[in-house]
């Protein structure tokens, strides 16, 4: 199953919750504005895609950008896609259960993020 990564970025921009999905030799990237396990939905902007490296990093971003805290890591399963949305089921250590992301603007940069906790599981 493909693997993904939240880490807590405190940079420039303030702090926000990166989002990374494994995506073959790449990660699909979002900045979160609020912590992903948080109720309703949450703003989120498609960043570019990162490296696979990012899976496993904590510490300093390059070029000055801030630093990274992994705030939860686990594997995905893809159960729907189009261009303006994306659904799925995380099975991590904090994030448990299904989300989408849909896209909210032309430009497709900005989305929104939501979750819906699986209760079943500890977390």
């Amino acid at each position: 199953m493909p693997r993904f990564a939240v880490l807590l970025h405190d940079g420039p921009r303030g702090p926000h919750w990166d989002l990374f999905l494994e995506t073959g030799a790449s990660l699909a990237t979002w900045a979160l504005a609020r912590e992903p396990d948080t109720l309703g939905p949450i703003d989120a902007e498609r960043l570019a895609d990162h490296r696979l490296a990012y899976l496993e990093h904590e510490g300093p971003v390059s070029g000055d950008r801030g630093f990274v805290t992994r705030w939860d890591a686990g594997t995905y399963r893809l159960i729907g896609q189009s261009d303006r949305e994306t659904a799925l089921v995380f099975e991590g250590n904090r994030l448990n259960g299904h989300a989408t992301l849909t896209c909210v603007s032309d430009d497709m940069r900005q989305w929104r993020f939501a979750m819906t906790p699986d209760r079943a599981r500890p977390g």
